[in-house]
C-alpha cells in the first residue's frame, strides 16, 4: 500500500478490516516523517518563523525572535525525553506540529486582536499565548503521562452472594522502555494487592513490537504481576499485540490467556466467569467469537468480558453481561476543556471515548489506559492522564 508517495513498512498491518483509518495513516506518514532529523529541515523553520512574524509589521523583529525561541524551546524539550528515560518518540513530527500551530497563533492574533488593540498588548497577548503553550508542551510531556491515578469503581450484583471481590484493570501498556510510569504502576499494584488482576491488551507500542529489547521489558514487567486468584490477558489491537510477538512475551508467564475463551474464577463459594475475545480486524468474527464463549457459560452467572475496544458493546448489552472492561482509546489521550477527546479510534467515535457508561444490565468501562500512542503520534497526554481502575464486586444490599 503507498500513502502519499510513502511505502508502508510491511510490520505495520491495517487496523480495519482490509483498510487503513485516517488515524493510523496520520501516524504511519508521521511515523516516516520522524526518521528526519530536525537539524535536516532547518531551511523550513526558517521559513516558518518568517511566516510568522510577516503580519506583524513594525513588531515583525519581535515576533522572529519570540517564535525561533519558542521553537528551539519545544526542540529541547522534545529531545530531551528520550535522554531521560521518560519516552521515545521522534521529535520531528511533533515539533512540525507545533511550529504549524505557533505560525497559525501568529497570523490570528495579527488579523484579530491586532486590528482593534494597541500593537503592544496585542504583542503582550500573543507573548502570553506562546509562552502558554509551551507550558502545556512541558506538562503535556514531563508531567500528565507520570501521574497514574487509581480510579475506585463499584460493581453491585444481587448474584454475588459472597464477601467482596478486588479486580484490578490495567490497560494499554504500550512498552517502549522502562519509565517511571512502568515503575509507579507496579509499586501501586504492590500496594493495591488485588485478588484478581485483569488485562486488556496492547502490550508493546506499535513502534516497538519488533524491538528485542522492548519485547523482554515488557515480559519482566508483567512477569511482576501477580494476585491471589490470578491474572488474566486478552490481547489488543492486532497491528500492537502481533500474533507472532505476543506468545513469546507471555510464554512462561503466570497469565491466563483468553483466546476466545471463558474461565470460572472461585472465590468464598461464588464463581464469576470471565469471558476473554480476540481483538481482531474483523467485527463481524469477533461478535461471533463473544456470542460462542457466551454460550458456554451457565446461565444467571456472574459475567465480566475482556475485549480491547468498546465496539462490541450492542452485541454484550444484547447478551447481558453484567461487566465489559476494555481500554483503546486512552481516553482521547489528547483532549480539550469541556469537548474531551479529540480522537478515539473507536468506531463509535466519542460515545464510548472513556470510563463508566451502563445500557440495560451491562456495564461498560473504557479504561484511559497507561502508555501512549505510537510511530509519529506525539508521546504525550492532555487531561487523559493514565489510570489503574480497582472494582469492588459487591452483593446489591452491601452497605
Amino acid at each position: 500500500m503507498n500513502i502519499s508517495g510513502t511505502n508502508l513498512p510491511p510490520t505495520i498491518p491495517a487496523d480495519r478490516e482490509g483498510r487503513y483509518s485516517f488515524l493510523h495513516r496520520v501516524f504511519i506518514i508521521t511515523g516516516v516523517l520522524g526518521r528526519l532529523s530536525p537539524i535536516a529541515l532547518l531551511p523550513a523553520w526558517a521559513a516558518s518563523i518568517a511566516v510568522a512574524c510577516w503580519p506583524w509589521r513594525a513588531s515583525q523583529l519581535f515576533i522572529a525572535g519570540l517564535v525561533a525561541l519558542t521553537w528551539a524551546s519545544d526542540w529541547v524539550a522534545l529531545a530531551l525525553l528520550p535522554r531521560y528515560g521518560r519516552s521515545w518518540g521522534p521529535v520531528t513530527p511533533s515539533l512540525l506540529a507545533l511550529t504549524a500551530l505557533r505560525v497559525f497563533l501568529s497570523w490570528f492574533f495579527a488579523w484579530t486582536l491586532g486590528r482593534w488593540v494597541a500593537p503592544y498588548l496585542a504583542l503582550a497577548v500573543f507573548t502570553c499565548a506562546m509562552g502558554l503553550l509551551s507550558g502545556v508542551l512541558i506538562y503535556a510531556t514531563w508531567v500528565e503521562p507520570f501521574r497514574v491515578g487509581i480510579t475506585q469503581q463499584t460493581l453491585r450484583l444481587e448474584r454475588w452472594t459472597t464477601v467482596p471481590l478486588r479486580i484490578l484493570h490495567i490497560s494499554d501498556l504500550h512498552f517502549e522502555g522502562d519509565s517511571p510510569r512502568e515503575r509507579a504502576v507496579l509499586a501501586q499494584v504492590k500496594v493495591l494487592r488485588p485478588d484478581l488482576i485483569l488485562l486488556t491488551g496492547d502490550y508493546l507500542n506499535i513502534s516497538s513490537v519488533y524491538d528485542a529489547t522492548a519485547q523482554s521489558g515488557a515480559r519482566a514487567w508483567l512477569a511482576q504481576l501477580s494476585a491471589s486468584l490470578g491474572v488474566y490477558a486478552v490481547t489488543g489491537s492486532a497491528p500492537v499485540d502481533v500474533a507472532g510477538i505476543v506468545p513469546e512475551i507471555f510464554a512462561g508467564l503466570p497469565i491466563h490467556w483468553l483466546r476466545d475463551a471463558a474461565s470460572p474464577v472461585k472465590w468464598n463459594g461464588c464463581t464469576l466467569w470471565l469471558m476473554g475475545v480476540t481483538c481482531t480486524v474483523g467485527s463481524e468474527r469477533d461478535a461471533a467469537a463473544l456470542a460462542k464463549v457466551h454460550a458456554e457459560i451457565p446461565a444467571g452467572a456472574p459475567t465480566i468480558l475482556l475485549y480491547h475496544t468498546p465496539d462490541l458493546m450492542p452485541q454484550v448489552v444484547d447478551l447481558g453481561i453484567d461487566l465489559y472492561l476494555a481500554g483503546h482509546t486512552h481516553g482521547g489521550q489528547l483532549c480539550l476543556p469541556f469537548y474531551g477527546a479529540l480522537f478515539t479510534s473507536s468506531q463509535w467515535g466519542k460515545k464510548y471515548e472513556g470510563g463508566r457508561t451502563q445500557e440495560g444490565q451491562t456495564t461498560l468501562y473504557v479504561s484511559r489506559g497507561l502508555g501512549m500512542e505510537g510511530l509519529g503520534a506525539p508521546r504525550a497526554r492532555l487531561l487523559a492522564p493514565p489510570e489503574l481502575i480497582l472494582w469492588e464486586l459487591r452483593n446489591a444490599s452491601d452497605a
